[in-house]
């Protein structure tokens, strides 16, 4: 049998605002260290017996920068796939078996969440490796974390019989997340462990499994997947997809199934859930404080104190979180730190960006931020990449001002092309169809300032796009 990981990389992260944000959620982010937590995730892979690539399912918005950032870290996924919107994990998994199993007969695919934190890392390899053996059992495993507290935020799994296949146990049940008494009793009896929601399946035996609990997941599944399209690097799935029921897989099969296993495991995991996790994992100092950015703290204790963009100064204050970021500023006790959420759903609400976009937003050939904004004007710093281009485009409401801060631009307005150098500039009249591209070899930076009746990002008619966008 051969190894796949399969990583899910569809998560939103909403507790860990405002760092976290749908266009750059908290997998996409380095929470724990240098790395993101998806590249954490797929760096721990390394030196796993008989894996493989790793096959990703995401969401279409975050395709390039997951690209982006598996070719930072020298990996080549063996595949991208893009979920038009998002479903789940039953069906996600249930489209990565399907593909799996058109490549070996005998996959066995190893499902794990993007935003993970694993500490031991021989360990994590380890508990695979006990789970393997209850795959070739004709097991569906999952992997149950040792709890070393009353945790409410998690589900647990209750631990039946041991199997004679290593030390996976049969699973008595699934339980939601306790009440903090329930929760108590649990960890006081030494039968229950933290659900991880990381999963390890014989391809053929999933897919059959779930067409008789779930055949219409099923069902659709194999449409959307069917009927699909690669897209540059990615495979897109089919819009049948949103017609796909949502459901997870521990309600869709692991709580119905007869041959459920659980692997119980002590490998330093956190699913990083929201900023007291955080705060719990991370290295603090004498006080009890985590620290990140320009901070000051006088008299300060056991709070998480980060700073993005600019300097934050605390004094007197014990037990808070403290998160700044260019447009917003979180300040919460630790003990609320799972009603961040209530502000993203407020920021919804409102019909308000903060929840959606930071100032800067990642795009396949750079970026921008805004720098300023009043009534018919807006101005921005872009940043493109060696190489890249934007979109031959043309907007109905605006026209634009480019002044080139640094590098070399290669400008098209209607047809015409001109290369302007550092501090030269060029102006692309309201109805002009135009281009910016990078010819050099540094990144190309320039402020852009708008102006018109209307400055929204959806006035743009694209006539030619090199990465395939509507």
């Amino acid at each position: 049998m051969s190894l796949y990981p399969v990583i899910l990389s569809g998560g939103s992260g909403t507790r860990l605002w405002p760092l976290s944000r749908a266009a750059l959620p908290k997998q996409l982010l380095p929470l724990a260290g240098e790395n993101t937590m998806l590249q954490e995730t797929v760096l721990r892979l390394a030196g796993l017996q008989d894996a493989g690539a790793p096959l990703i399912v995401c969401n279409n918005n975050h395709r390039f920068l997951i690209a982006e950032q598996m070719r930072d870290i020298g990996v080549a996924p063996l595949g991208i796939f893009l979920e038009p919107v998002g479903r789940n994990t039953a069906p996600a998994a249930a489209v990565a078996a399907m593909h799996l199993l058109k490549q070996d007969a005998t996959a066995v695919m190893l499902l794990l969440p993007a935003d993970h934190l694993i500490r031991d890392v021989p360990a994590f390899h380890a508990a695979i490796a006990e789970g393997m053996k209850a795959v070739a059992d004709g097991r569906l495993a999952t992997f149950g974390i040792v709890p070393d507290a009353p945790e409410t935020g998690y589900g647990y799994i209750q631990r039946g019989a041991a199997l004679a296949c290593g030390s996976a146990h049969q699973v008595a049940r699934f339980v939601e997340k306790p009440s903090i008494e329930n929760a108590r009793l649990f960890l006081a009896s030494g039968d229950y462990l933290w659900n991880s929601g990381m999963f390890l399946f014989s391809c053929r035996q999933f897919l059959d499994e779930l067409g008789e609990y779930r055949p219409d997941i099923l069902s659709a599944c194999e449409q959307a997947l069917d009927q699909g399209q690669h897209d540059l690097d990615f495979c897109r799935l089919d819009n049948a997809f949103a017609a796909c029921p949502s459901d997870s897989i521990d309600y869709a099969l692991m709580e119905r199934t007869r041959h459920a296993a659980v692997v119980p495991t002590d490998i330093g995991w956190n699913d990083i859930g929201a900023w007291s996790a955080l705060w719990d994992v991370g290295e603090k100092d004498a006080q009890g404080n985590l620290k990140r950015g320009d901070v000051f703290l006088e008299g300060v204790s056991d709070s998480l104190v980060r700073a993005e963009s600019r300097m934050v100064a605390a004094i007197g204050v014990s037990n808070l979180l403290i998160v700044e970021t260019a447009d917003a500023v979180l300040v919460a006790d630790k003990s609320h730190a799972q009603d961040v959420k209530k502000v993203v759903d407020y920021l919804k609400a409102s019909g308000r960006s903060e929840h959606e976009f930071h100032t800067r937003v990642f795009r396949p050939w750079g970026w921008y931020e805004g720098i300023d904004m009043g009534d018919r004007f807006q101005v921005k710093r872009i940043l493109v990449k060696p190489g890249e281009k934007l979109s031959l485009q043309m907007h109905h409401h605006r026209a634009e001002h480019w002044i080139v801060v640094s590098g070399t631009a290669r400008v098209t307005r209607d047809g015409v092309e001109e290369l302007l150098c550092e501090n030269e500039s060029t102006y692309i009249p309201l109805g002009t169809t135009h281009r910016l591209e990078n010819p050099g070899r540094i990144p190309l930076q320039l402020i852009e300032v708008q102006s018109g009746s209307y400055l929204g990002e959806d006035d743009i008619v694209r006539f030619e796009d090199i990465y395939q966008r509507g």
